[in-house]
């Protein structure tokens, strides 16, 4: 079992995190605004989804990007949103209360903390979370365990690699299939394992200004990675560095 190491509330390496950052600006609105409101169906309501995608600046989710294909802003056009919305709810964080959302006692303990919302939030989202459905297309989980892959990713990333490097190593090279446009398994690699770590703040994605696409993004590990993680492949990165 991965277990992080403990990280300070006032460690920079905490800005890293998009997820931490995210309900970091949660507690805020609450704090100022005392809860967030409701749709009657229990999603954020239009007036905080949109201060939500202005003020998160969430990597490939920020503002700009979110209207240009949208005039307007619900919860489900804002998918880390909903994510920590899940997430806080899945974890007894907060709960629906007379048309808001609001913290619950646990909520309330991790304000003015961003080292213990790491602490409790990441490694249940990345190790309890079922990332496979949150494909489009309805994927299996992909082969592997997560100590296989931080392992592989911490010498692989340590000077950066792109998502096809990162599917190679870990896979192969792909199929050569006539026609085919799509990597069904890097496309795997980036929803179940790759994007999470990047909104976990563990990894950090660089796109290409001509490419979208994740075979060409370069991958790099934060300084949150080294500051919480120890792991058994640490001496061949050390041993890479020295040369």
């Amino acid at each position: 079992m991965i277990a992080f190491r403990d990280i300070d509330d006032e460690d920079p390496a905490l800005t890293y995190s998009p997820i931490v950052r995210g309900c970091e600006k949660v507690f805020s609105w609450i704090a100022q605004h005392g809860g967030i409101p409701l749709t009657p169906s229990k999603v954020f309501k239009r007036v905080f989804v949109h201060w939500a995608a202005k003020e998160f600046d969430w990597p490939g989710h920020t503002e700009a990007d979110l209207f240009v294909v949208n005039k307007v802003l619900n919860e489900y056009d804002f998918i880390p949103l909903t994510l920590l919305h899940d997430l806080m709810i899945a974890m007894k964080l907060g709960r629906h209360y007379k048309g808001e959302f609001k913290l619950t006692k646990a909520g309330k303990a991790l304000v003015d903390h961003p080292g213990q919302i790491f602490a409790e939030i990441v490694p249940f989202y990345l190790f309890r979370v079922d990332h496979a459905q949150l494909s489009r297309f309805d994927d299996d989980p992909i082969l592997g365990n997560w100590d296989i892959f931080l392992n592989v990713l911490n010498v692989e990333t340590e000077n950066g690699a792109t998502g096809a490097d990162l599917r190679r190593v870990l896979y192969g090279e792909p199929e050569r299939v006539p026609f085919q446009k799509y990597d069904d398994t890097l496309g795997s690699l980036y929803i179940q394992v790759l994007r999470p770590l990047c909104w976990a703040g563990l990894l950090h994605q660089q796109r290409s200004e001509d490419s979208f696409r994740s075979e060409d993004a370069v991958f790099r590990k934060t300084p949150l990675w080294k500051a919480v993680l120890q792991l058994e492949t640490d001496s061949m990165v050390l041993g890479e560095t020295k040369h």
